[in-house]
């Protein structure tokens, strides 16, 4: 991390502007707070990432909030391209005051270069790759894949610079590290599947309760002081569990494996769109 950290800080006196990819349904927790120092006054970009997967009016709520804060907003699902054609475009405005200076100098034509920055597994190379319209940069559904800075050649007029995702020595609470584990951007083997999913489970029997009784056609018990946290989630994953028909012998509850489909259905959208954190908590 230090190491990386250092590079991105000497490559920054080479680019224009920094694009910053966070993840949609996590805003918060997906910005390593080290950019904001690092980046400094440079022109930002918000990169507002897998909006598929996020709550849409959440995400209209985060967008006018970054842009509240001075930065340009783009949403974007990398994956499959939506919201990238418009990439180059967001980004030439952004700068249209630099272009301008440079076109008077007569440095017609000179290309703009960006910084890519996220944490792991946001979906920076695939982004990349989209943007670029070929496979330049490594992209894996694990976080980790890119290991050193890439050059990419979008067209005559932009180049990227996409860097390794790096995460921060220590979160700031409990909660960023739980979001952060609920979208696979820290490796599973990390945290318990099983205390993973009870949290997952409570917290959208908060948010979104009617996702979890559309999917699991669960009935969601009443909350009471002594069933909150892991207790109720464990409470739901067990009701999930028996409904999917996850049985050991004896007939008890495989929670376990109804932990790691739970998982794979949040971060493969099969719940439905969700955002898990709110701008007035900054």
């Amino acid at each position: 991390m230090t190491k990386t950290r250092r590079q991105m800080a000497e490559d920054l006196k080479f680019v224009d502007l920094v694009a910053e990819l966070l993840d949609a349904r996590i805003p918060r927790s997906s910005r390593n707070p080290d950019i904001d120092e690092l980046v400094g006054g440079k022109p930002r970009l918000i990169v507002l990432n897998r909006a598929d997967q996020a709550d849409p009016t959440g995400t209209a709520r985060w967008a006018a909030w970054f842009r509240s804060q001075g930065h340009a907003v783009l949403e974007t699902d990398a994956k499959s391209g939506k919201g990238v054609a418009q990439f180059s475009g967001v980004i030439r405005e952004t700068l249209k005051e630099k272009l301008a200076a440079w076109n008077e100098k007569g440095q017609v034509g000179r290309p703009i270069r960006a910084m890519v920055v996220g944490i792991p597994n946001v979906g920076k190379s695939t982004f990349i790759n989209k943007v670029a319209r070929r496979k330049s940069a490594k992209a894996g559904d694990r976080p980790g894949v890119t290991r050193g800075k890439q050059w990419v050649a979008v067209d005559s007029g932009l180049d990227l610079l996409d860097t390794p995702g790096i995460l921060w020595p220590r979160f700031e609470d409990e909660q960023t590290g739980l979001h952060l584990a609920y979208t696979g951007a820290v490796k599973d083997d990390i945290m318990d599947t099983e205390t993973l999913a009870c949290h997952l489970m409570e917290e959208l029997a908060q948010s979104y309760p009617d996702a979890l009784i559309q999917r699991y056609k669960l009935d969601l018990p009443p909350r009471t002081g002594e069933e909150v946290g892991l207790e109720y989630g464990y409470a739901l994953l067990e009701r999930a569990a028996r409904k999917r028909g996850f049985l050991k012998p004896g007939n008890e509850t495989d929670t376990e494996r109804m932990g790691r489909i739970l998982l794979d259905e949040f971060r493969a959208g099969k719940l439905g769109t969700f955002t898990l954190e709110e701008p007035d908590e900054q």
